[in-house]
């Protein structure tokens, strides 16, 4: 299978002089290599040129963030499989094989992701991804091996293949075909969950995901985007809700819609409490957005052909600020 690596930068020259080493050593006889540049004006183009000639390099004319980037960037490459991989991602020896096996040996998988670990301390998993993403019953994801901000340390526990609910778009693959038939992430989300609600579409049409244990990156983690900045409290709050319009089965729609309102804003509350009022107001931003955009993503629901159940897992929320359950297998 053709496989093309995907890395979208944006004015990330420091990222891309320490972490596109190991994803060319490793991966170069294997696959191709693609910088999709987001209109940067560093001189982080300029840098791949001269130091990695073999890397091929897309230019977008706009900043249209991980999803846009993404969306522009795959209509001009060719492959069978996209991995989209952040630039903040480092890569080990073999890590693409067991996946690509993984490929081969099912035709109903669209989707996998590897073991996230967490590059400035390697003995635990990442937040963004860990050992595969899961829903629960009011939108709110998380991961083996990642419950909220508990994360667990790697001690082989989920060196598995397995099916599980979302990929981390920190480390992506993608059957193109699925990718371009679905129209790939929806725009409307700029950064932020775009893959859970691509994932969640992939299923409707009777795909699986999978995560592949066999398989190690380590990334970064909040490169872009750290998590003290408000504007990622405001992306996330407010594409989880957009998720949950756009895909929550009938029959949970108005429940969940109303619980997550509340639960969103015990959560400003708790913000406040801790003195951080800046992310108390980035939810209510996310808020007024997503009423805001609350009819069009309406519409987009409607045009989604098939819903299918998703992990109807009790309230994470309740099972770890309540039951003090932070650990994935302890999960009810």
């Amino acid at each position: 299978m053709k496989t093309a690596i995907v890395i979208l930068n944006w004015n990330g020259q420091k990222l891309l002089e320490q972490f596109l080493p190991s994803i060319v050593n490793f991966t170069l006889q294997e696959a191709e290599i693609y910088v999709a540049d987001n209109a940067s004006t560093d001189t982080s183009i300029k840098y791949v040129k001269e130091f990695f000639p073999s890397v091929k390099i897309i230019e977008n004319t706009i900043n249209g963030g991980y999803a846009k980037g993404y969306n522009d960037a795959l209509q001009q490459i060719e492959a069978d499989i996209f991995c989209l991989i952040n630039s903040d991602v480092e890569v080990t020896k073999n890590w693409l094989k067991p996946i690509l096996d993984t490929f081969k040996n099912d035709d109903k998988t669209a989707i996998i992701q590897p073991k996230i670990l967490d590059y400035k301390d390697k003995t635990k998993f990442e937040y963004a991804g860990a050992a595969g993403g899961f829903v629960d019953l009011f939108g709110y994801p998380y991961c083996r091996g990642r419950v909220f901000n508990h994360l667990e340390k790697d001690n082989g526990q989920f060196d598995d293949i397995a099916e599980i609910f979302w990929a981390s778009g920190a480390c992506f693959f993608i059957r193109s075909k699925v990718f371009h038939q679905l129209a790939g992430f929806d725009e409307d989300y700029f950064a932020h969950q775009e893959e859970i609600d691509l994932c969640w579409r992939v299923q409707n049409t009777g795909y699986k995901i999978k995560y592949v244990g066999l398989s190690t990156v380590f990334h970064v983690g909040g490169a872009t985007l750290q998590e003290t900045n408000p504007q990622k409290t405001f992306l996330n709050f407010r594409n989880s809700l957009l998720n949950v319009v756009k895909n929550v089965p009938k029959q949970w729609f108005l429940f969940v819609i109303f619980s997550r309102l509340i639960l969103d804003g015990i959560a400003g509350l708790k913000f406040l409490l801790e003195f951080r009022p800046i992310h108390t107001w980035a939810i209510l931003k996310a808020h007024f957005s997503f009423y805001k955009n609350f009819y069009k993503f309406l519409k987009k629901r409607r045009n989604l052909q098939k819903r299918q159940d998703y992990n109807l897992h009790t309230s994470i929320v309740w099972q770890y600020f309540v039951l003090g359950r932070k650990k994935f297998k302890e999960l009810r």
